[in-house]
């Protein structure tokens, strides 16, 4: 297995996160990605390096004005001395509020969908980052097809609930939907299968109109789980894209073997469809030891899931989402990378 990593994520190091009306301690933090790492490397796995793909394939899925906020509110928000350290919103537009602010509290709550992704000095830096080791992994796929290579993106920070024109849910470029848009450029069909706890409703929202991309996703029922707002199974695309997007969410608390069931109905999805390349968000917070506590898949299980993706045979893109507790991270990324070579 193809793996690519960039310690560049650590410029990402969020000391805030509101969540329930009270702050907590951050969650999305460089011991993420270095407790994955140090599993993967004790593991014997060898880890390659980004290559600089440039701003080409951002701009391709986001829009010119979130990517400008991006790249620049940290030193706006510092330069009009706006009295915390990193960027946080302190209004979003409801409803029925559809005005373009110009003064920064309005702007930066038009970007954002909630309080969980605050923009740091070097954040932009760390997503630039985290979105090459996505499309260095992509390339390394697409370079060889129809070979049925597999590669694994080391992504942090993650994506899949950053929009077109806003970030959130500890997301700001949304990888796995950049690297779908670039693979686009050589293929005919992709298609993105989703596995974290929570509901990748960024990528659903920014594909939602289209038929050249399927996207599924496996998540905790939203109904009282983030992200709150998407991930219900009448959500079946607009337009072009009507049947092209397919939820698929469990009972808070589910295990293994609900997990495996409902799986099986992604997997009919996949095979109907047949993409040219398979693209994975794989989030490992739905392990029954996350903190979020959404659902109950054991480290076995991991390896249990990756091995009925593999058995497809698709060209495949692993992309790093989700997974919180640090001391089992590298064994879950193991198992699944474990799973997935062996039932290639």
């Amino acid at each position: 297995m193809k793996i690519i990593y960039s310690p560049d994520h650590a410029k990402h190091d969020p000391q805030t996160y509101f969540k329930g009306g009270a702050f907590h301690q951050p969650q999305e933090v460089p011991g993420r990605a270095e407790a994955l790492i140090a599993g993967l490397r004790d593991a014997g796995h060898e880890i390659s390096g980004p290559d600089e793909f440039g701003p080409g394939p951002r701009a391709a899925v986001h829009t010119p004005g979130y990517l400008h906020f991006l790249e620049t509110i940290s030193d706006r928000w510092h330069g009009e001395e706006m009295g915390s350290e990193e960027v946080l919103p302190n209004i979003h537009p409801g409803r029925h509020m559809s005005g373009m602010p110009t003064g920064l509290v309005g702007e930066v709550g038009y970007y954002t969908t909630d309080m969980s992704a605050p923009v740091g000095r070097q954040t932009w830096e760390a997503a630039v980052a985290s979105n090459n080791v996505a499309l260095t992994a992509t390339e390394y796929v697409l370079a060889d097809l129809p070979a049925k290579k597999a590669a694994y993106a080391l992504c942090r920070p993650p994506g899949h609930h950053a929009y077109k024109d806003q970030a959130g849910g500890f997301c700001f470029l949304n990888n796995i939907a950049i690297a779908a848009e670039y693979a686009r450029r050589n293929v005919s069909r992709v298609a993105i299968l989703d596995v974290d706890v929570h509901h990748g409703n960024g990528t659903q929202g920014i594909f939602y109109d289209r038929a050249d991309v399927l996207t599924i996703s496996m998540h905790c029922d939203p109904s009282d789980f983030y992200p709150f707002f998407a991930g219900y199974e009448q959500e079946r695309g607009r337009g072009d894209g009507d049947g092209f997007n397919l939820n698929l969410p469990l009972p808070k608390g589910s295990t293994d073997e609900p997990f495996l069931a409902k799986l099986e109905d992604a997997l009919t999805a996949l095979k109907s469809y047949a993409p040219d390349v398979l693209f994975v968000a794989l989030g490992l917070d739905a392990f029954e030891g996350d903190p979020f506590a959404g659902l109950g898949i054991t480290t076995e299980g991991f390896g249990a899931v990756a091995a009925n993706i593999a058995h497809l045979g698709f060209p495949t893109v692993l992309v790093q989402e989700g997974g919180y507790n640090r001391d089992h991270l590298g064994a879950n990324i193991t198992s699944f990378i474990d799973g997935f070579e062996g039932h290639r």
